[in-house]
């Protein structure tokens, strides 16, 4: 049975996630990671991808952006997959897949459904016993958003920027957010709806999909939790 083709919808946010194959490492060392964030880099700018929150995790890659015309988030992460894997298979002089199949995408409302987004990606590593908080992680868009450093990567969400019209009060207001921290239910829920790549937002927001893409895109019931979460 063919796969349904993915939500790739233009002008609206998408949380990507993929993940090494087999839980396996896709980042070795830091020039791996800086080889990523190049590619990644071109080919969003080649596709008219906007990037708006990403972390580098050992063995997986969060990433939330905004494609410009249908299907380029799918043939950014395409571009990206190619080159990437090719360049790391002649370094490390390995050969097979990285990726554990296709990466998983769901569409995100905007206001604070996208911010809360920004927050769990950047938030990954704080999750994952790694760092304390977020800012003592450096592969991620942290130093970006909270006004630390630009990463010649990250373009604003209008959610983003509707913290302030100035500057740095956004990014003060920003690192407040952060530090509020994901609750429980909200980081499960954010999981759940990448799992299932449908759509995360409002009930307005999810009948809007379903006219606009003619699919039925009712969440599942919570059951049991699944072993590779992300």
């Amino acid at each position: 049975m063919p796969r349904p083709p993915r939500l790739d919808l233009p002008g609206l946010a998408l949380h990507i996630a993929q993940r090494g194959n087999d839980r396996q490492a896709c980042f070795f060392d830091d020039r791996d990671r800086l080889l990523y964030l190049q590619v990644l880099r071109e080919a969003a700018l080649r596709e008219q991808v906007a990037v708006h929150a990403w972390v580098l995790m050992g063995n997986h890659v969060h990433l939330l952006v905004t494609p410009q015309v249908s299907g380029a988030a799918s043939r950014m992460m395409q571009a990206v997959g190619r080159r990437y894997v090719r360049a790391l298979n002649h370094r490390w002089k390995r050969t097979g897949t990285l990726w554990e199949g296709r990466f998983k995408s769901v569409l995100v409302d905007s206001g604070d459904y996208v911010l809360a987004c920004y927050r769990y990606i950047e938030l990954n590593p704080v999750r994952a016993h790694m760092v304390a908080q977020a800012s003592d992680y450096p592969w991620s868009s942290h130093a970006a958003n909270a006004g630390q450093a630009d990463d010649g990567l990250v373009q604003p969400h209008p959610a983003y920027l509707a913290l302030a019209a100035h500057a740095d009060l956004r990014r003060a207001r920003y690192r407040e957010w952060l530090a509020e921290g994901s609750g429980r239910e909200e980081t499960d829920d954010i999981r759940r709806h990448t799992a299932q790549q449908s759509c995360w937002g409002s009930d307005g927001f999810r009948r809007e999909i379903e006219a606009r893409t003619g699919r039925c895109l009712q969440p599942k019931r919570p059951g049991r939790p699944r072993k590779n979460v992300l």
